[in-house]
């Protein structure tokens, strides 16, 4: 049985879309068990996390901290909304690589199929993909 021919591109497009969002729970889990829980346990940074808007927050907000290229993490932090923003600088200081790879890797992997899922979205509107 051939597969190619009886699945679509958008029914491709959706399976990866799943896959990635299966891959960006498991890892907000691990991110959150292995890396947040010690700094929601040390007192130089369990107020440094951002504002927490719904339970867990903190941990995209650690993460996002741990991704951003310095430059964009130092303009977020001067800016008038940085208490809503994790501080790069004190959890560069406690975490060691693994903690920053899992953040990076799990910060842009929820990005990506966020923002892929959206453009699906739009994309099947406008009539994207019908035959």
């Amino acid at each position: 049985m051939d597969f190619r021919r009886i699945m679509t591109t958008i029914q491709y497009l959706v399976g990866f879309l799943i896959i990635a969002t299966v891959i960006t729970g498991i890892l907000f889990v691990l991110f959150g068990q292995i890396t947040v829980r010690k700094l929601r346990k040390n007192p130089k940074t369990k107020d440094l996390l951002g504002l927490e808007y719904v339970s867990g927050w903190d941990i995209i907000n650690t993460a996002q901290a741990l991704a951003f290229p310095g430059f964009l993490s130092k303009k977020l932090e001067k800016s008038p909304l940085s208490f809503m923003y994790a501080n790069s600088k004190i959890l560069i200081e406690n975490t060691n690589r693994f903690d920053r790879f899992l953040g990076s890797v799990f910060y842009w992997i929820m990005v990506f199929s966020g923002l892929s899922g959206a453009l699906i979205v739009l994309l099947n509107s406008l009539g994207a993909f019908t035959g």
